[in-house]
């Protein structure tokens, strides 16, 4: 990384708020699912299922308050929503049968894919003339947090008790509220900018885009592969040592901090976002190769095994991570910017619904063949990526405005559109 640190001002307010937030949500990540499997002592299927529930209730969250951000101001409604996900987190520690559970994960997932989009004209008013760049340094940011976040989690996971399972929960949603505190008292206050022209849900029109976004939420389902798959895996099907469930997120994590923001720069364009897609498929299905070998091998072999699939996973992670930020901002008007990054976020919101209980059906119930499908899966979805970030482009060039004449004769007109072009930049259309 360039600078451990932003510039003073709004950017660095932002980023230790992100920073307070991933602490938290580095405990939840990595003892969250654990936490009801194994203190709590429901079953992994329902614990899909209400993950799965969760997810559901949450899609519209992210384009409603996305819109909302973009008309009142998107400080304050981001505030909003870290204080109502940590009363949800908080709300776990008297979810001790099925449906409290269902209840606090739904509150606590909505408001978290609501918050996604509500920073995201944050992070475009503040991120200088390239947000995606500032948004990669927030995301090896989180990656701090979460390797924090981890280790404390690790002792939870070896305990195994209740209490301490606990202790760990409440401190996240402490962490909810410290963050919102960060920003509503250090962060500049903004503005709603002009609303965009045209349809008032014109992001759920635009059929491009929506393509895009789903192709994005496939792969997305990566995110739970690490959060859900993997320590379920590694406690019931392998001879690793449970603590190797925070090891495999402090890999992950280092890898990120390291090498997210260099990623990032590098995938500047549509078209690089479109090949990283298709790079980060390739690695998810080597990744997911290596996690099936780790069962039935001793310990030490189990260990090295899912240590070198996460490595590999995380590589695919920087790719995917890198291409989602470039396509959605780059894709998104800039007056609609909540609006479009909360439709991009429903691709997310599909993976949070759809990809805890598909993982837990196809590689902890099926066993060693789903973790194929599940990799295969993400190859697919990489190779058609550029195809559909293609089409989101035709899209924008046949839709961009062109310069309205200048009074005057046709050679006067042309003239004066010459002129136009040329003083933005640009050429003049035809």
């Amino acid at each position: 990384m360039p600078q451990l640190l932003p510039e003073r001002g709004p950017q660095r307010v932002f980023a230790f708020s992100n920073l307070v937030n991933a602490v938290g949500s580095g405990i939840h990540l990595t003892a969250g699912v654990l936490l009801f499997t194994q203190a709590v002592h429901l079953s992994p299927a329902r614990v899909g299922l209400g993950l799965g529930i969760a997810g559901f209730v949450s899609l519209a969250a992210g384009v409603g308050v996305g819109h909302l951000a973009d008309r009142l101001g998107a400080r304050r409604v981001y505030v909003a929503t870290l204080v109502v996900r940590g009363l949800a987190t908080a709300g776990f520690l008297l979810s001790d049968t099925f449906w409290p559970f269902v209840l606090a994960v739904t509150l606590a997932t909505a408001a978290h894919a609501a918050g996604q989009a509500a920073r995201s004209p944050i992070i475009r008013r503040h991120g200088g003339s390239r947000p995606q760049e500032f948004r990669a340094y927030l995301r090896a940011v989180t990656n701090i947090g979460i390797s924090l976040g981890a280790l404390l989690a690790g002792w939870a996971v070896q305990v195994g008790t209740y209490s301490a399972y606990g202790v760990l929960i409440l401190g996240n949603a402490v962490s909810f509220a410290a963050a919102a505190a960060v920003l509503f008292f250090l962060l500049p206050g903004d503005k709603p900018g002009p609303v965009a022209e045209g349809p008032r849900w014109a992001a759920l029109r635009d059929r491009p885009y929506l393509a895009v976004t789903a192709l994005d939420g496939v792969m997305a389902i990566q995110f739970k592969v690490l959060t859900v798959a993997i320590p379920l895996w590694l406690v019931e099907a392998t001879a690793a040592p449970h603590w190797m469930v925070s090891g495999t997120m402090l890999v992950n994590t280092v890898i990120v901090v390291a090498l997210q923001v260099r990623a990032g720069r590098r995938i500047d364009s549509p078209e690089a976002g479109g090949i990283a897609y298709r790079r980060s498929g390739v690695a998810f299905l080597a990744s997911c190769a290596l996690v099936s070998l780790a069962a039935g091998v001793p310990a030490w072999a189990a260990a090295a095994l899912l240590a070198g699939a996460v490595a590999v996973h995380t590589l695919g992670e920087l790719w995917h991570a890198a291409a989602g930020f470039e396509v959605s901002f780059a894709l998104a008007p800039e007056r609609a910017t909540g609006q479009y990054l909360g439709v991009f976020g429903l691709g997310a919101g599909l993976s949070e619904a759809l990809g805890p209980g598909l993982l837990i059906a196809l590689c902890i119930t099926w066993g060693r063949p789903g973790w194929y499908v599940v990799g295969a899966m993400f190859a697919l979805t990489g190779l058609a990526a550029p195809f559909a970030v293609r089409w989101a482009q035709r899209g924008r060039r046949s839709a961009a405005p062109v310069p309205a004449p200048a009074p005057g004769t046709a050679a006067g007109a042309g003239a004066s559109g010459a002129a136009a072009g040329a003083a933005r930049g640009g050429q003049p259309a035809r």
